[in-house]
């Protein structure tokens, strides 16, 4: 036995460590196994001690080789990802060993939502209507912040499959060797494999990479997750109808995101839907091409119903080894019904359908409803013959499968920013000479003509016109968009997101460019206007969260846009943005933004008669968004989670939450449980605000607000410190993401992408995004008022929006580092006084921030509520002081003039690296 559960993980972290160190001992001779060891020591014996181990260590590598500091990054680089590994398995191996001795159920699991929802009495009808209409969706974005190449995923989910292997065994069993054996054979095999990428991601790319999740984990996770839902549901409240089957669906915007891409063209767009389609038939076809295998049950044996009869002789098989195999004629003639749905529905020119073509062709089924018809027949003849067990365990996974799945596999999300819809429409208008005009227009103007386009059956575009590049790309994304609803069906392109949205006439001018192809029905002959799919403005700037609510109302006043939110069910879905949000106001008055805004735009469209459906545009980061999803959710506004929510997984968390199924499994499931609270619970039962707590909250983000400005855009030298202290600009030599890392050519902070903005701040261990400005808020509000701390302190106790807003600031100032963060300045900021002012202003921020998060959490430790990442943190940061070190010299020397092409791939790695190490990094 062990004797923390702990020690699991540091053993399973030394053996990946030490093989390691026996390999570069092999690979890259004695001496270098020597120095790396001797850095390692040297950053251990740093943190033991509490002090900073960086001129031992800088002093210890800034003679050496270059090619031996590479040598040296990589090991480190290695060690982080080996030690992340070992983390994923020993969660997994906690989460087996809770549920095996049925330990007191976690939170986030569906066990303690369900086990909580019982104990206060939440009615067994009211559990079954949020299961029916529970919708959770992630949607996988490109967001240019997951450095790690897909081969290199592939070896470490090997290693982790050995490590849970090896964990099993007895220690004395042999098998252990043999473990050990091939552990160091996929380490070797990551050593000598290039941690780069040698050319930089095309969309396409992207594309694919983000479809591997299917296979890996999600078309096992997603159906068994509903499958288990509905089995709670029944076991915990007797409820036998609940339907879960629609509660995950998973979306993307890669291949349909434009905003500011210009490398997503209608072709990228139809690739894109053409592999969603290619791997979702695919899935399928394989299912009925082993389950016409392996259900061989004979009709000697066994009675079939008349139904599964009649399907399996409209099969045309006419085997006559089979012929007393029903089930098996039946779905080989159904597989040759889906090949040739699938010839149809996956265009030529970017697939073949997969698997073997059937031998005898049947005509295609008109839709996957009928598929799921069929799959239907098969199940409820299995159980008139004692095969239930069959029809559970082989007949249901597929069925749950096809209806989730479907032919489009995912929803594809559309998004262009506004101010390029608005030269778009312009444009047409002009030529149609409707309006020569539109960009003078005053908002009232532009609404009325807008309007009046959606009420006419006419069409602006015209073949003969002359249009600009931009109006003929967009158009042609939209036909593409258009041609793609109509082969694969509407749930292929299911939303079009608004960047930037500020005004009615943003989504009015989106919704005349859906109308132009027929994605958009106007009124006619007493039939209301309709959409085919949802118009998503997304509020991004402190500004525009504030009058998000204002706005959302005069969008469903407007009397043809409120036709097509009644087509689609009366829903409006909003998205709400945190990374620029951020990045324009700060964390503490982001947070507070966002909170107010949803509880606003929940009581604009609870006025309008009209449900609302929040998209949350999260990062990995606390800066983005980021930190644990349960209590981010249960922290919503009451009402504001209403059976369904919809966010963005991005970048490096992609991976880190959906590469196996028992990580993709925890993830969603987490989803659900805090949207299951969230929608059954009462406001006093989530934990709304008492009276006072929102001034104090408001007073708190107006401060923290102006503290940031002043700091980020009140200093003209502030964009010179930012981009010499960090390494933003080598960041955009890095091969992650097809998308530029600014809106325009534009040194401005405020065309810089959010992305690569806290990117930036996590390399050099700053992290401001993610605090800055929470000190001065806390203490001039203090100061104010004399009861203030003590507020403080019982909104941290009472509130659960204001405990996750300190928890999740405690966990980036654990990360925060002041003695690395000063050693980029002191050597990558020139100017003294700049150095000097901006680092001192920030250092002093940080001791504010650090004194009052222990006033208010009380306690010393910023990760006292997290002990598990506490250890994490402990385990990497000898890993990551070195990574530091090196970065800073191999800057200096590049900014020098030092362009050799070691050094510049040594900074690549140092990024990579550092990024693994800090897991969230942007």
């Amino acid at each position: 036995m062990f004797d923390s559960p702990y020690e699991e993980l540091s053993n399973d972290i030394r053996l990946l460590g030490r093989i390691l160190g026996d390999i570069v001992r092999e690979q890259s001779g004695d001496e270098t196994f020597e120095l790396i060891e001797s850095v390692r020591q040297a950053a251990v014996a740093g943190r033991r001690h509490d002090e900073s181990a960086v001129e031992v260590l800088r002093s210890a590598l800034s003679d050496q080789p270059i090619e031996q500091q590479l040598d040296v990054i990589r090991a480190f680089d290695w060690l982080s990802l080996l030690a992340n590994t070992a983390e994923d398995v020993h969660l997994e191996r906690r989460r087996r060993f809770h549920r095996a001795h049925r330990s007191t159920a976690q939170p986030g699991s569906l066990d303690a939502t369900f086990e909580r929802l019982r104990s206060i009495g939440v009615d067994a009808g009211e559990v079954v209507g949020v299961i029916d209409a529970l919708s959770v969706s992630p949607v996988i974005t490109a967001h240019p912040t997951e450095v790690r190449r897909q081969t290199i995923l592939d070896v470490l989910r090997e290693i982790a499959e050995v490590l849970n292997e090896r964990n099993g065994l007895d220690a004395n069993d042999p098998a252990i060797d043999d473990a050990d054996a091939r552990l160091g054979v996929n380490i070797l095999s990551l050593w000598q494999t290039a941690i780069l990428r040698l050319s930089k991601l095309r969309v396409r790319d992207e594309i694919n990479e983000a479809l591997r999740y299917y296979s890996a984990s999600l078309f096992e996770t997603i159906p068994a997750l509903s499958r288990h839902l509905e089995q709670i549901v029944e076991d915990d409240f007797g409820a036998i109808d609940a339907d879960a089957s629609a509660a995950v669906s998973m979306g993307s915007w890669i291949g349909g995101d434009r905003d500011g891409n210009p490398l997503v063209t209608a072709e990228v767009m139809r690739l894109a839907i053409g592999r969603h389609t290619h791997v979702a038939l695919g899935h399928h076809l394989a299912t009925l091409h082993r389950l016409g295998r392996e259900l061989s049950m004979s009709a000697r044996l066994i009675t079939p119903t008349m139904e599964l009869t009649a399907l399996a002789d409209a099969s045309g098989d006419d085997s006559r080894f089979r012929a007393d195999e029903p089930y098996r004629r039946a779905l080989r003639g159904m597989h040759a019904r889906l090949y040739a749905f699938a010839e149809d529905a996956i265009d030529p020119d970017i697939d073949e359908v997969p698997g073997p073509p059937p031998a005898v062709r049947q005509d295609a089924y008109s839709s996957i409803d009928e598929l799921l018809a069929d799959l239907d027949i098969v199940d409820a003849s299995l159980r008139t013959h004692g095969g239930a067990a069959l029809a559970d365990a082989q007949i249901e996974p597929a069925r749950r499968a096809a209806a989730i799945f479907g032919a489009h596999l995912c929803g594809l999300d559309m998004r262009q920013n506004s101010s390029v819809h608005e030269g778009v429409i312009a444009d047409l208008l002009a030529n149609a000479g409707v309006h020569g005009e539109y960009l003078t227009l005053a908002e009232a103007d532009r609404v009325e003509v807008l309007t009046a386009e959606l009420a006419s059956p006419r069409l602006l575009r015209n073949p003969s016109a002359t249009y600009a590049d931009q109006t003929i790309s967009e158009l042609g994304v939209l036909d593409e968009a258009a041609r793609s609803v109509a082969r694969v069906g509407p749930r292929a392109v299911p939303h079009y997101v608004i960047s930037m949205a500020e005004t009615v006439s943003d989504v009015l001018e989106v919704a005349v460019l859906l109308k132009e192809v027929g994605l958009l029905e106007p009124a006619r002959a007493g039939r209301p206007a309709s959409a085919q799919l949802d118009i998503v403005p997304l509020f991004e700037t402190i500004g525009d969260l504030a009058q998000s609510a204002a706005t959302l109302t005069a969008m469903l006043s407007n009397p043809v846009y409120s036709q097509l939110v009644a087509s689609r069910g009366d829903r409006q879905e909003v998205m709400i943005g945190y990374s620029d949000s951020n990045k324009d106001g700060g964390y503490l008055s982001s947070q507070w933004n966002l909170f107010a805004a949803q509880a606003a735009l929940v009581e604009a469209a609870d006025v309008a008669g009209v449900r609302l459906r929040l998209f949350h545009g999260r990062g990995g980061t606390v800066g983005r968004g980021g930190g644990p999803a349960y209590q981010a959710i249960l922290a919503q506004p009451p009402g504001s989670v209403d059976r369904s929510i919809r966010l963005t997984e991005q970048g490096e968390m992609v991976a880190a939450k959906y590469s196996t199924p028992a990580l993709a499994r925890r993830n969603l499931e987490t989803l659900l449980s805090a949207t299951i609270e969230s929608s059954c619970l009462n406001a006093e039962q989530l934990g709304a605000p008492a009276d006072g707590f929102g001034d104090t909250m408001q007073q708190l983000a107006d401060t923290a607000f102006t503290a940031y400005r002043s700091l980020v855009y009140g200093d003209d030298r502030f964009v010179d410190f930012f981009r010499s202290i960090t390494p933003t600009n080598e960041i955009a030599t890095l091969n992650v993401g097809s998308r530029p890392a600014s809106r325009k050519k534009s040194l401005a902070i405020e065309d810089l992408r959010a992305i690569p903005w806290v990117f930036g701040w996590t390399q050099c261990r700053l992290m401001i995004p993610a605090w800055y400005g929470a000190g001065s808020a806390f203490e001039a509000v203090a100061a104010q008022d004399d009861t203030a701390a003590e507020r403080f302190a019982q909104m941290y106790t009472d509130w659960p929006f204001f405990t996750a807003i300190i928890n999740n600031m405690g966990m980036v100032l654990a990360k925060t580092d002041i003695d690395i963060g000063r050693r980029y300045a002191d050597v990558l900021v020139e100017d003294a006084t700049t150095r000097s002012d901006i680092f001192g202003r920030i250092e002093a921020e940080h001791t504010l921030t650090r004194g009052w998060h222990e006033r208010i959490t009380g306690s010393p430790d910023p990760l006292a509520d997290n002990p598990l990442l506490a250890r994490s943190l402990s385990n990497r940061y000898p890993y990551l002081d070195p990574l530091h070190v090196m970065q800073v010299d191999l800057l200096r020397r590049y900014r020098d003039g030092d362009h050799d092409e070691l050094i510049e791939r040594g900074i690549q790695l140092t990024i990579n690296a550092i990024a693994t190490g800090i897991r969230n990094s942007g």
